[in-house]
């Protein structure tokens, strides 16, 4: 019984692996390092997800939600940044005086990335861009955020399994670097690993 047990569950894994689905195991449905919250002009900024009531497939808002405190001229506020369809998108946030970027997954199967910058003061979208897998049947798992030591960089990480459009390398992890991220519109290099 219990081999029988473990080639059912292997034949589901390879089932939905086929199918474009994405393995919990190996982390591409995890976030645990993702950073949630950042600073930027003295304001808290965090970034979350939840589920609408009563569709099916059930729909996820992301929100990004700005936080009144002493030290924060523009108060409370928060605004809708984008929606995930069918699975609980992974969200990510990062912030410094230039601005505030969130990325999250969104798709059937998490399969493509939204990154936004939001001016803090008025939480009004500045720049979107998207990394997306040369496929319908790719998915990209996460899309960590980190603002690099010169403060201008903005690098992108996580876990996938195809191709990125515009990747070079391969692999299952990959980094994509905008340079100049909340000043310009200076398209990534992506590369996997």
């Amino acid at each position: 019984m219990h081999l029988f047990k473990s080639v059912v569950s292997l034949v589901a894994v390879v089932a939905v692996t086929a199918c474009g689905g994405v393995e919990e195991q190996g982390g591409l449905g995890t976030q645990e390092s993702a950073l949630v919250s950042g600073t930027s002009q003295g304001c808290l900024f965090k970034v979350s997800s939840a589920e609408r009531s009563g569709p099916f497939p059930p729909i996820f808002d992301v929100t990004v939600t700005r936080y009144a405190s002493s030290t924060c001229a523009w108060g409370a506020g928060s605004v809708l940044v984008g929606t995930a369809s069918a699975r609980q998108p992974t969200v990510s946030l990062a912030a410094n005086e230039l601005g505030v970027a969130v990325a999250y997954t969104y798709g059937k199967y998490a399969g493509s990335v939204s990154l936004k910058h939001l001016s803090p003061d008025t939480l009004a979208v500045v720049r979107t861009e998207g990394l997306g897998p040369t496929s319908p049947l790719g998915a990209i798992g996460s899309a960590d955020l980190v603002i690099e030591s010169d403060g201008t960089t903005l690098t992108v990480s996580g876990i996938k399994n195809w191709p990125i459009l515009g990747e070079t390398g391969s692999g299952n992890n990959y980094v994509a670097t905008y340079p100049d991220f909340f000043t310009s519109t200076t398209p990534p290099s992506i590369v996997a690993f």
